[in-house]
């Protein structure tokens, strides 16, 4: 599966800042069998980054998008909006199962205000913005999205285990 990543980070974008979320997604991912093919970084601009999504997602440059940053209370977080306004059904489980998860490390995890939808044959997931935070919840979930992402492009057929 091919997968993107996206940071949303205006002190990253302006290079007051190392992304170092980023790159673990993209060990994660890789390590899981994962084609990352497209990577940028983002101030945290809603439109832009709805932009960056819908056209990752409609010319099928990936199965996978992975966000990471914006999820917060700062009044410039806006990931979770920013992937509302393109994604055509909403995957509520994914960020209830890494807030449930991750309230286990720490009650500052219900802060976290990550979304997950699908648009055309794309899933897009939010992380948080921290590198332990991005860790443990792509390490928590990413199981489990190899079988949604084979249900979503047609590569199984049926959720039921075997």
């Amino acid at each position: 599966m091919r997968a993107a990543i996206i940071t949303s980070s205006d002190s990253g974008y302006a290079k007051e800042r190392e992304d170092k979320s980023g790159p673990v997604i993209r060990e994660i991912l890789e390590a899981n069998g994962y084609e990352v093919v497209h990577a940028i970084l983002l101030p945290d601009e809603r439109e832009m980054l709805a932009k960056e999504m819908k056209k990752i997602a409609d010319e099928a440059i990936a199965e996978l998008i992975v966000t990471t940053g914006g999820t917060g209370f700062s009044k410039r977080d806006c990931m979770p909006e920013a992937t509302k306004d393109i994604i055509e059904r909403e995957v509520p489980g994914i960020p209830e199962a890494m807030r449930a998860y991750s309230m286990t490390i720490t009650p500052r995890a219900m802060l976290s205000r990550a979304a997950a939808g699908i648009r055309k044959g794309t899933l897009i997931v939010n992380l948080p913005g921290s590198p332990k935070a991005v860790r443990e919840s792509l390490e928590y979930i990413i199981p489990a999205l190899e079988h949604g992402l084979q249900i979503l492009t047609g590569e199984a057929s049926n959720c039921a285990r075997k």
